[in-house]
């Protein structure tokens, strides 16, 4: 089969190479052959293929799979051939708290990823798809989906009448604004760009603040609040926003921690923090439960994703170029 490998220097995107390797194995008990069909990207993949996060040498990235099950081993009852699935990003965290096994076996990073065409894992590496859903669609759910679902309605409890701030215009930021809007919230959005802004508001954000005109935006998000403060930020921009997501939070608010696009440490106004006793909590994905969960509040809502941009997987290289861009809007899906 075909597949993707990071070079011997993984830290350009020249050094990501098509290759033909085996074929995957027939499943064993417990355990299914699935097709890929599509993946779709994250920072985090960039940050593997980049080598900000280390991996091995001649890994196959992308932690994002979806496609078709070919084949089941014995013992198999959740999946029959035919089924559509989706991969899941800590394949041993099934439920409750996170093991400590499931940080270090991400697909992509700490085992083999998806950037290929078949491959043979136990059952819980992956779960059902939503109703209606294409396998690129299926495929944005595994890491942005679930990111934004978690921060929202796992770690929080955003409920109709709350206001919940998102940053940007990717891929967490637009599922958040989804189910923000699914569950009735109000939603304020970020963005450099007037061009996304006006997108944004189509797919329902309330309000927009661009931070480029606007540098205080979170005193805009306590003005548009009436003072009072939103009650969750989704934070995808790490050091360089957390001040300002801060300031735009209620008294005992929500921060939701996600990303490190503007740096991975720096200062932080701890008296603030204190003073608005804020929970600022770090997240990465979540669980399979969690997803189940999010898979049956999407079929319920009618949501899908947005995406913006395919790209065959050889093409691979070319894909991270548009995302590094930033041209992107939602979803960047590979087709495999």
């Amino acid at each position: 089969m075909k597949a993707i490998r990071t070079g011997s220097a993984p830290s350009t995107l020249e050094a990501l190479e098509l290759v033909e390797i085996e074929d995957a194995l027939a499943p064993g008990p417990g355990e299914i052959t699935v097709r890929i069909r599509a993946s779709s990207l994250n920072y985090h993949d960039y940050a593997v293929v980049m080598g900000m996060i280390p991996a091995a040498q001649g890994r196959i990235p992308m932690s994002d799979g979806a496609g078709e099950v070919t084949a089941v081993g014995d013992g198999v009852s959740e999946f029959a051939v035919g089924d559509a699935v989706v991969s899941t990003f800590f394949p041993d965290w099934i439920d409750g708290a996170p093991p400590q096994t499931a940080f270090t076996r991400v697909p992509g990073d700490g085992v083999d990823g998806y950037a290929r065409q078949t491959i043979t894992a136990p059952t819980h590496w992956f779960t059902r798809v939503p109703q209606g859903y294409n396998h690129a669609e299926a495929a944005t759910l595994t890491c942005a989906g679930l990111t934004a679902w978690r921060a929202l309605f796992v770690d929080n409890t955003i409920k109709p009448g709350d206001t919940v701030l998102v940053q940007g215009s990717g891929g967490v930021s637009i599922f958040a604004l989804q189910f923000a809007k699914a569950a009735g919230a109000n939603v304020i959005a970020t963005s450099s760009s007037g061009e996304k802004l006006e997108r944004l508001q189509a797919l329902g954000a309330d309000h927009l603040i661009n931070y480029k005109e606007v540098q205080a935006w979170g005193a805009r998000a306590l003005e548009i609040t009436g003072g009072r403060g939103v009650d969750c930020v989704v934070e995808i921009g790490g050091a360089g926003t957390l001040d300002q997501s801060m300031v735009a939070t209620r008294v005992g608010g929500h921060v939701a921690l996600i990303g490190v696009l503007t740096g991975f440490a720096g200062p932080v106004q701890t008296a603030l923090l204190m003073a608005k006793n804020l929970r600022v909590q770090g997240l990465t994905v979540g669980s399979r439960a969690q997803q189940l969960a999010m898979i049956a509040g999407i079929e319920a809502n009618g949501i899908k994703p947005v995406i913006s941009d395919h790209f065959p997987l050889e093409d691979l290289a070319d894909a991270f170029r548009h995302q590094a861009a930033n041209k992107h809007f939602g979803k960047i899906a590979v087709d495999i």
